[in-house]
């Protein structure tokens, strides 16, 4: 039976947040990648662990139901001044966070910034905490989306005439072979739910990062934490590991397992987070 499920819209700082809440009881707030995504594309996955507990998901501004004028700043900063505005209306004293890709970094930021307001940490798949590593992710993902099998993939798909045939159907197409890199399993992307990324929001959160670097920062926190890590990730094993060690996190590596593990390794992401989130 799925989780009871709700909608709201938070209206902080200015602007106006989307945000769905999934199950009840003790709270966690989920945070998704992106930047400049929306959380829908976690679901059904994530909801797994919605027993016993209450997810708080939220479109992050400047991507899906969160959107703002192009004037509006959408940087690291403010996405993580709008997490504690929210945790303010939320009236919680601590956040459990669960953070997804790019919301695993969001997740950390926030915790440097406000170490006293987090509760406890779960890592899923984590964008690299320095910048020099995000480069050598970029080269590894693109390198698998270029490969041989997916551009025959999708010269087939464009003088097959599906485009024509069901516009609806070569678009999901589309954007199964778009996200196949990120996959162990390519086989697996159709039981990925699709999304887009507003591009704008995308480049200012990267760009206002500058050469960033956590590890120093990610010394200093002393919290209940969990990384769990698929072992065919384009992000670099190593990269989650070591941000693991700097928060002395226990890591967890998810065999035949690529970047979302919430569709290629369920069972097992269900488990660890289910043992570690309050509940």
């Amino acid at each position: 039976m799925p989780p009871p499920v709700e909608t709201h819209l938070r209206r902080i700082r200015g602007i106006t947040i989307y945000e769905r809440r999934a199950g009840t009881g003790a709270p966690t707030v989920v945070l998704h990648g992106g930047p400049g995504a929306h959380h829908d594309y976690l679901l059904p996955g994530f909801d797994s662990v919605a027993t016993g507990r209450l997810l708080i998901y939220y479109d992050q501004r400047g991507g899906g139901r969160s959107a703002v004028p192009r004037d509006v700043p959408v940087g690291w900063q403010e996405q993580v001044a709008d997490l504690e505005a929210l945790r303010v209306v939320w009236g919680l004293e601590r956040l459990s966070l669960a953070g997804y890709s790019w919301g695993g970094l969001l997740a950390l930021l926030y915790a440097t910034a406000h170490p006293s307001r987090v509760e406890r940490l779960a890592l899923v798949s984590p964008a690299p905490a320095w910048r020099a590593a995000r480069t050598l992710f970029e080269a590894r993902l693109s390198a698998r989306t270029m490969a041989p099998v997916l551009q025959e993939e999708r010269a087939a798909l464009r003088a097959s005439g599906l485009r024509e045939r069901d516009p609806d159907a070569y678009q999901r197409r589309i954007f199964e072979l778009s996200v196949a890199g990120y996959f162990h399993d390519p086989g697996l992307v159709s039981r990925m739910t699709p999304f887009r990324v507003t591009g704008r929001t995308q480049q200012e959160v990267w760009e206002s990062l500058g050469d960033y670097d956590l590890r120093p920062a990610l010394r200093t926190l002393r919290l209940p934490a969990i990384v769990l890590h698929g072992d065919d990730d384009p992000i670099p094993v190593a990269t989650a590991r070591e941000i693991a060690d700097a928060i002395g996190a226990p890591f967890h590596l998810l065999p035949n397992c690529g970047h979302v593990p919430y569709v290629e390794a369920v069972g097992e992401f269900s488990r660890l987070l289910n043992a570690f989130l309050p509940s």
